[in-house]
């Protein structure tokens, strides 16, 4: 059994927000992108309404290094930091397969550069949907279509379509959800 909840809707308007979600895949507790947000409330209020204390999340997964995105990884302190390359435990740093890599049974991460050139997207294939957790958007109406702070628009446009050809529900950077099929 896996789900997906999103504990922060994420924004990029006056200030700035990553969205911060919870996987539950098995015995994995995975939170994605604990980055920047008015109030670390906003992230652990959330979480304890769902039952899980900061301490029981095994993996937190990185779509890419930006500060709005990773500032709040140590809310964390038992859990595993995943990004595009390697795992990250206490003083070990160790590597993993990349592309396909597998941080759960039904959660699986894919390289999907534009954003930077390190992006990397979480892969959920949870009872209800299909999930990407993804920065190849930035908000829920697919904006912006040219990314402004992008490393490589041809790497990303071919990032989205892969995403697109495999997700039912796509949650942004910095923003809420929106659906594909």
């Amino acid at each position: 059994m896996a789900s997906v909840h999103v504990l922060h809707r994420g924004y990029a308007d006056a200030g700035v927000g990553s969205s911060v979600v919870l996987v539950r895949d098995g015995d994995a507790s995975i939170i994605v992108d604990p980055g920047m947000v008015k109030s670390r409330s906003l992230i652990l209020d959330p979480l304890a309404a769902l039952g899980v204390a900061p301490e029981a999340v095994t993996h937190v997964f990185l779509s890419h290094h930006h500060p709005d995105h990773t500032i709040n990884i140590a809310l964390f302190p038992n859990a595993e930091v995943v990004d595009f390359w390697a795992r990250y435990i206490g003083d070990q740093w160790l590597d993993h397969e990349g592309d396909g890599y597998r941080l759960s049974p039904r959660s699986q991460l894919w390289l999907t550069p534009g954003h930077t050139n390190e992006d990397a997207s979480l892969i959920v294939e949870a009872d209800d949907a299909v999930y990407a957790m993804t920065h190849a958007w930035w908000h829920a109406d697919r904006t912006p279509e040219v990314d402004p702070l992008g490393d490589d628009q041809a790497a990303l446009e071919a990032s989205r379509a892969r995403l697109l050809a495999r997700a039912d529900i796509v949650i942004p950077g910095h923003g809420g959800p929106f659906r594909v099929r």
